[in-house]
């Protein structure tokens, strides 16, 4: 854990923790050379031995670097420091668009234009760069004071042209704000941004996210199944243009949406013009559910074509021949004669060409051997006795029947007929593609998640306990059962305890109605005893049962007591009033 007051590399000195991911912790730094504020992301001390995360955060870094905008957080500097990784960038001061909802509710279409500018603006040099964020979501875009929106956490993003990143890039981005294609385990493309855009855009003017569901396996399926919402349901008088631009940004077909943010950025650019007011509704050219043989059919218009094509064949008139005399009719008749005669000699000639060279030239066809079980050696050596060249590219495959570095197959396959000196190509197993679930109870999520990267797609959910023990960054369960195979791209959720401490009540800031209030969603019995203390302000609480700092449980009792003034000594009727007595204050130096 690194301290306040601490220097990293002898320079950023660091002030406070901002913040904690999955990879990374961000701190508030002073730059004490270029004096100014950063912010400084630094890798997880138990993730920073490990070889593959140190991998994933150095591509992190440079991915990132290579983007300079006005709309995305700006990298200054990448660095080790005894160990420790770590992205100095942009310190941004402002609010998280998340934060803003919460306090506005939704924002005005004005506003939500002018955000979707900013964002993708900054996502369009991005794409340029082939550089995919992948968690396009309201926590990742600051707006600073001034209304400057800021993308940040390129952390996660993936450079589509980096040879050492696959399409199998597990899925990092939040369920709410999930494409399709990334929900059924594929791997993410520009389009994969758009998608999340169009959510965002969405979520931004209503102020609601348009899928929901009890669990995060719920919400994915319904990115992949469910119909978007009619937002115009939700704001009947927003202009068709810009309900068009959320239909083809969150379409399902990645077909059917914009080609990368650019595109979409000339579209908002324009939405609230006087000539589009009267706009059409868009209707998405290519299905959103692809058939099962993943091919899109023809567009409508196209197949109406091709009949329309065939009608007008079928209908045209074949053109009378012209009337000839008889002195033309002989000579055509010489000439056919001397056309026919030709036409059989090449007829003769051709037969005899087909007939006779493959005769002379045909070889004898062999078989392709079964290879499959065999290593790669043995299998080329089988190969090349039986007379086929074996290809120099090897392919792999994956296979649960054939071990690891075994032949699967080849092409031709075999059994097939081929000349000798064929070239064959061999496939060779990459083993069993099944992942075996390991008991991951009482470690730490963030690492879990880290270990399952590109393999299983990881869902986190809060879950209450009674264990009063439990840390709140440890698994407490899991929805799939240790030793359980699963396939690359399915899903695993793992609990965390939902853990929320009692407060201190006894500041002087709290009454018996604010502890109620506060304790409400929790379901707790308040008990209230009053007690006679004239050093605390009357109402306010002095004492409770449960001790601040305690995890707050579910349903239990608490009993806080409350400060009040003492009573007043009642008089005695009987006992007779002093005639002299006087309810004036006594004023008479030496009689009071």
């Amino acid at each position: 854990m690194i301290m306040k007051g601490q220097k990293i590399s002898d320079r950023y000195q660091i002030i406070k923790s901002i913040g904690e991911g999955g990879m990374a912790n961000v701190y508030l730094a002073y730059d004490t050379i270029l004096d100014r504020n950063v912010a400084v992301k630094v890798l997880r001390g138990d993730l920073s031995s490990d070889e593959k995360f140190v991998r994933r955060f150095q591509r992190e870094a440079l991915s990132a670097s290579s983007l300079s905008h006005p709309n995305i957080v700006e990298v200054y500097d990448v660095g080790e420091d005894n160990g420790q990784y770590y992205i100095v960038m942009e310190y941004i001061e402002g609010k998280h668009l998340k934060e803003l909802l919460k306090k506005r509710g939704k924002l005005t279409l004005s506003e939500v234009i002018d955000i979707m500018l900013q964002i993708t603006d900054g996502m369009s040099m991005a794409h340029d760069s082939y550089i995919i964020h992948r968690d396009i979501k309201p926590q990742n875009i600051m707006i600073q004071e001034n209304g400057v929106v800021k993308i940040t956490d390129f952390g996660i993003a993936m450079a589509m042209n980096a040879t050492q990143l696959t399409q199998t890039n597990s899925v990092m981005g939040s369920v709410h704000y999930l494409p399709p294609e990334q929900a059924n385990g594929k791997g993410s493309t520009l389009q994969s941004d758009i998608y999340s855009m169009g959510i965002l855009m969405y979520e931004l003017l209503t102020g609601k996210l348009p899928y929901k569901g009890d669990n995060a396996v719920e919400i994915a399926l319904k990115h992949l199944k469910e119909t978007l919402p009619s937002i115009k349901e939700e704001l009947p008088d927003l202009p068709q243009s810009v309900e068009n631009i959320i239909i083809r940004a969150a379409a399902k077909n990645p077909k059917n949406r914009y080609s990368d943010a650019r595109e979409i950025h000339e579209d908002l650019l324009t939405c609230l013009d006087d000539s589009r007011k009267d706009e059409p509704k868009v209707k998405l050219e290519y299905p959103e559910i692809l058939p099962e043989d993943g091919k899109s059919p023809k567009k409508v218009s196209s197949v109406k074509k091709e009949e329309k094509v065939k009608e007008k064949e079928s209908k045209e008139e074949i053109p009378i021949a012209k009337q000839i005399t008889g002195n033309d009719l002989k000579k055509q008749n010489k000439l056919l004669i001397i056309l026919a005669s030709i036409f059989t000699g090449l007829v003769v000639i051709i037969t005899s060409v087909v007939l006779l060279i493959p005769a002379l030239t045909t070889q004898k066809e062999l078989t392709i051997p079964d290879v499959a079980g065999l290593s790669e050696l043995e299998a080329v050596q089988k190969l090349q006795e039986e007379g086929f060249i074996v290809s120099d590219k090897i392919e792999t495959t994956i296979s649960s029947e054939i071990p690891e570095g075994k032949v699967v197959r080849t092409n031709p396959i075999e059994g097939s007929k081929r000349t000798k000196g064929t070239t064959v190509t061999l496939y060779i197993s990459e083993g069993d593609s099944k992942i075996e679930v390991e008991n991951y109870i009482g470690q730490d999520y963030t690492y879990v998640q880290g270990l399952l990267e590109g393999k299983l797609q990881v869902l986190i959910e809060k879950k209450e306990t009674e264990d009063q023990n439990a840390e709140q960054n440890k698994v407490i369960g899991q929805s799939v059962e240790p030793g359980t195979k699963l396939s690359e791209g399915e899903y695993i959720t793992l609990y965390i305890p939902n853990i929320d401490k009692y407060p201190d009540f006894t500041t002087g800031d709290y009454t018996a109605d604010d502890v109620k209030e506060y304790l409400k969603e929790y379901e707790i019995t308040v008990n209230v005893v009053e007690q006679v203390d004239t050093t605390h302000t009357k109402g306010t609480v002095i004492k409770q049962s449960r001790k601040a700092g305690d995890p707050i449980i579910r349903g239990v009792t608490i009993t806080i007591t409350v400060a009040k003034e003492a009573d007043k000594e009642p008089e005695d009727p009987t006992k007779p009033k002093d005639p002299d007595a006087t309810d004036e204050p006594c004023t008479t130096p030496g009689l009071c």
